[in-house]
Formats: C-alpha cells, sequence, structure tokens
C-alpha cells in the first residue's frame, strides 16, 4: 500500500492515471516544457537552420525514392544489353 493508504498501490495503472493527473495539475496553465516545448520550437522563428515544410520534405523523399527506382531500372536494362 502507498504510504497513509489513501492512493493505490504502486505498479498499478489505477496509480500511473493518477501520477499523470497530479503530473499535469501540477504544470499549471502556463507550463508548456518538456517535450513539448522542444517540439514547438522547431516551428518558431527564433530556431535556428534552414526552415522546410514538411510537405517539402514528403515530395523530397519521394522523388529520391522514385530516382533510385528508376536508377536500378536503367541499370537492369543497360547490364543486359
Amino acid at each position: 500500500m502507498a504510504l497513509g493508504g489513501d492512493g493505490p498501490q504502486r505498479g498499478t495503472a489505477a496509480a500511473a492515471a493518477a501520477n499523470l493527473r497530479r503530473r499535469k495539475t501540477a504544470g499549471g496553465a502556463g507550463g508548456a516544457g518538456g517535450a513539448s516545448g522542444t517540439m514547438l520550437q522547431f516551428y518558431t522563428d527564433d530556431s535556428p537552420g534552414l526552415k522546410i515544410s514538411p510537405n517539402v520534405v514528403l515530395v523530397m523523399s519521394i522523388g529520391f525514392i522514385s530516382f533510385v527506382a528508376i536508377l536500378h531500372v536503367l541499370g537492369k536494362l543497360y547490364f543486359v544489353r
């Protein structure tokens, strides 16, 4: 049992839910920290580096994959002749 006998035992799902509730209320309304603070830093104007939208990254990845596939096909055709 927990100290004082007023909470669920450690390691149970109820204890995990209670701990999560406690952490959410402890941060308050203005406490944006942890992983969310670092993730939001990628989309602010203050972050250093190249600014590329996720759509551009997706198009470039698909383009690179198709370019490699075309090179494989051309290599097979060239090897046959």
